[in-house]
């Protein structure tokens, strides 16, 4: 049998960490944050805003919306750099696959234009 000298025992502040506690501030100024963008959201409706300005807004608020929530109230503002990397760079990854497969679509596509417009 084996003995637990002081040496091998974890001290109780380690074996328990406390968890970070924010102030309930913060979380009400990002509430209020996002209840403004809601609305500057819902104005773009409102005030009938058309064409490539109404989604370019729309498509704005709507991720400064999703950044504050997924950064302060899903905590990913305090968790290490390692995890941040892990949840965005596939993302970032995919997003910039798409934009190449678009920009070969559109080169594919005037390239047919211009060989059936020759012929």
């Amino acid at each position: 049998m084996s003995q637990i000298t002081n040496k091998d025992a974890v001290p109780a502040e380690e074996e328990q960490a406390q968890p970070k506690v924010h102030p309930i501030s913060l979380y009400l100024k990002i509430w209020g944050l996002l209840f403004v963008l809601s609305t500057m959201s819902y104005m773009v409706d409102f005030f009938e805003v058309q064409g490539i300005l109404r989604w370019t807004l729309i498509l704005l608020f709507m991720s400064l919306k999703a950044g504050l929530i997924i950064t302060i109230f899903m905590h990913v503002r305090w968790e290490r750099m390692a995890l941040k990397l892990v949840l965005f760079l596939p993302p970032l990854a995919i997003v910039v696959f798409i934009s190449l497969m678009a920009i070969e679509g559109d080169y594919t596509f005037v390239n047919r234009l211009l060989s059936f417009i020759s012929v």
